[in-house]
């Protein structure tokens, strides 16, 4: 199995090589009705990728490439750290420290749970470091001095202490009681805690780490309002929160479900984008809610799950076969396996990557469809999609989107955002904004 994993491992990595389509579009030119046929999508979407100097686009490109070999390098970080605890019995010692402790099953669990956390939050430290502050600041992407982002880093754990000794005390509970079929359950309680995670994140968890506060009356947010309620989603207020004192980055998410819907904005995107790029990222947040995505990846979640536990299972009991007494492991239901379990979890989602990558970027692309329909801002969708350059790619090879991006490139999405225009320029919405703006995407 290790060698067929580090085929795949070295596939992967070749891909970053392969050269970007630059000069053969995805999609081909499309041309208006013969009243319009000075505008072109093609020469539209290269205007905008023009805007982008040479510098920034090596930039982008060094910071998203990189990325490729964060994705390796995660994956070793995790098998090499379920090692480290299974090779040296540490895991097991841990077990039976739990047992002398306490002669109850689910609280020998939970302390063995909250030492796991602890020591493999230790152990990786030095990487998510890298990973999430000095990476972060060579590429000019994060505000945090390290104290701050050691600040949050310590909430996180704090939060995993709670969900995640939770989730564990849950399992292994499941798994003494069902057997063979633990994996079946396993899934389910996976599941069951992200739909708890999702609903209540953006009251409980997100405010932990960030101020949520309700954007100031404006023109603006009545738009945003007005466009949440042409589209059944029940917000009554936009809220902004300060993601600045941690990155450089735009975002902003609709977030909800069972009927509750949040709209947040950071405040980035409102420092930095005009009206029309706001009411085009909300457009496409909008998407996600009324498309039911949240509740589509929660049914990918559960297929993913089952057949990744149905695999973590098999390969459990192979590999405890023939190491179970030199790791003193007694069987899947013992917690001192939980490092073997979370390494072949992580070989699972290596290897998943393109296939999780590839049904977020084809329900983006639906959101991006749903944005533009809804907002009606092809150009500040187009123009907030160059800001979204600091930080991804835009133009790879085919291949290389294929494998590795989780959002359709930005080409892909200027393109088809002046695909869109070129099929409502008689609009008078368009028409007024063509009127009063002259940007990349405006007719001669």
């Amino acid at each position: 199995m290790f060698r067929h994993l580090m085929l795949v491992l070295s596939a992967l990595i070749l891909l970053q090589s392969l050269p970007a389509a630059a000069e053969t579009p995805a999609n081909p030119p499309t041309e208006t009705s013969v009243e319009h046929k000075t505008f072109d999508a093609g020469t539209a979407t290269a205007a905008y990728m023009a805007t982008m100097s040479a510098a920034a686009v090596a930039r982008s490109n060094a910071y998203f490439e990189g990325g490729y070999w964060l994705v390796l390098w995660d994956a070793v970080a995790g098998i090499g750290c379920a090692w480290l605890l299974l090779g040296t019995r540490l895991s097991a010692r841990i077990r039976d420290f739990a047992e002398r402790t306490t002669r109850f099953r689910w609280l020998q669990t939970g302390i063995y749970a909250v030492a796991y956390i602890l020591l493999t939050t230790l152990i990786l430290l030095p990487w998510s470091a890298y990973e999430g502050y000095f990476r972060e600041h060579q590429y000019g992407m994060s505000n945090q001095d390290l104290g701050a982002w050691l600040g949050d880093t310590l909430k996180g754990l704090v939060l995993a202490l709670i969900f995640g000794t939770l989730a564990l005390v849950a399992i292994y509970a499941v798994i003494r009681k069902v057997g063979k079929l633990w994996w079946v359950w396993g899934a389910g309680i996976v599941l069951a805690f992200f739909i708890l995670q999702a609903v209540i994140a953006p009251t409980y968890l997100e405010p932990v780490f960030n101020n949520f506060y309700p954007l100031p009356d404006s023109p603006l947010k009545q738009q945003v309002l007005s466009l949440a309620r042409a589209n059944e989603i029940p917000a009554q207020q936009v809220y902004e929160y300060d993601a600045s004192k941690q990155t450089t980055k735009i975002s902003a998410h609709v977030s909800g479900l069972l009927g509750t819907a949040q709209i947040s904005l950071n405040d980035n995107l409102m420092k930095r984008a005009s009206p029309e790029e706001v009411k085009a990222v909300l457009g496409h947040e909008m998407g996600h809610y009324v498309l039911n995505h949240e509740y589509k990846g929660i049914l990918f979640l559960l297929v993913v799950g089952v057949i990744g536990f149905a695999f973590i299972a098999k390969a459990f009991d192979r590999l405890a076969a023939r190491h179970a007494s030199r790791w003193q492991i007694r069987g899947v239901g013992d917690p001192a396996g939980l490092p073997l379990l979370i390494g072949l979890a992580t070989v699972y989602g290596f290897v998943l990557t393109p296939i999780v990558n590839t049904f977020s970027r084809n329900i983006e692309i639906e959101a991006d469809a749903f944005g533009l329909n809804a907002a009606r801002q092809p150009d500040g969708f187009a123009s907030i999609a160059v800001q979204l350059s600091e930080y991804r790619k835009m133009q790879p090879g085919p291949i290389e989107e294929f494998v590795f991006f989780d959002h359709p490139s930005g080409w892909n999405r200027i393109h088809r955002a002046m695909v869109w225009k070129a099929e409502n320029l008689d609009t008078p919405d368009i028409k007024a904004y063509d009127a009063t703006h002259h940007g990349p995407g405006s007719p001669p």
